[in-house]
């Protein structure tokens, strides 16, 4: 499935050196097309406050699109067990 820019999407995996977990709400900024293998994109993490907090590139299988049945919820950033 192909996203499009500035959509929104879900984290399907952690991804632990920028503190970010299975769950979390990311925006699609940019996106890699590979001819052989898995494409892949570039993608902005914003706090509460609608902050840039991190902007990460992962393969289309680290997404997957928000759907109807999902709510949002909050929690503190953590990176390596500390408070940012």
């Amino acid at each position: 499935m192909k996203y499009p820019l500035f959509e929104d999407v879900v984290l399907t995996k952690d991804i632990s050196t920028k503190g970010l977990h299975k769950g979390d709400v990311a925006t699609v900024i940019d996106y890699h097309p590979v001819t052989d293998g898995e494409d892949g994109y570039s993608l902005e993490i914003f706090n509460a406050l609608g902050e840039t907090i991190a902007i990460i590139t992962v393969a289309e299988s680290a997404i997957a699109p928000l759907t109807a049945n999902e709510i949002f919820s909050v929690r503190p950033l953590t990176l390596q067990g500390a408070m940012t």
